[in-house]
């Protein structure tokens, strides 16, 4: 049973939208109060899309930590960290390389990376980008991303589409 608990971090993170959480990984990191067991809260997030590699994100951004390590934390211990690195080496596992040594992201991973440049972008060509940002806010998943992808090439040009699409095929 692991029960997790939002850090400091994550709290002020969650107040000013200031790490790269897509809306339905925002709803779920919301429901992490140190009550519920992660298994739980998957169960209960399961329809939107939100897996075990969703917590371990959190985990290796320093937004979660165990509750028993929020209160180590609190005594002055740093247990934290090693957790943390645990849950980065398992975030890390889920990439895989080619055989000529270059990695390959899994759909989610590609997803995570691609979601906030998609927004940036479309949140850039303001009123006229307005229905295009509503489309990129409303795709749960890499394929959805990648059905905009090409009215988003459209609307900002080739050179501003580019870090979009390594982030979404490479």
């Amino acid at each position: 049973m692991m029960i997790y608990v939002k850090t400091e971090l994550g709290k002020t993170a969650m107040q000013g939208r200031s790490t790269a959480l897509t809306a339905r990984q925002r709803s779920a990191f919301i429901m992490f109060n140190g009550q519920r067991d992660s298994s739980e809260i998957l169960t209960m997030t399961s329809s939107t899309g939100i897996t075990a590699d969703d917590v371990a994100y959190f985990v290796s951004l320093g937004l979660l930590a165990l509750v028993n390590q929020a209160t180590d934390v609190l005594r002055g211990a740093t247990s934290q960290l090693a957790d943390t690195a645990t849950a980065a080496t398992a975030l890390t596992a889920a990439l895989s390389h080619t055989v000529d040594g270059r990695p390959t992201l899994s759909a989610q991973a590609h997803y995570i990376k691609a979601y906030p440049i998609a927004t940036h972008l479309t949140a850039g060509l303001g009123l006229r980008g307005f229905r295009l940002n509503l489309a990129v806010e409303a795709a749960s998943d890499l394929d959805k991303l990648k059905e905009i992808a090409p009215k988003i090439k459209a609307a900002v040009g080739p050179e501003k589409y580019l870090e979009l699409e390594n982030a979404l095929y490479y």
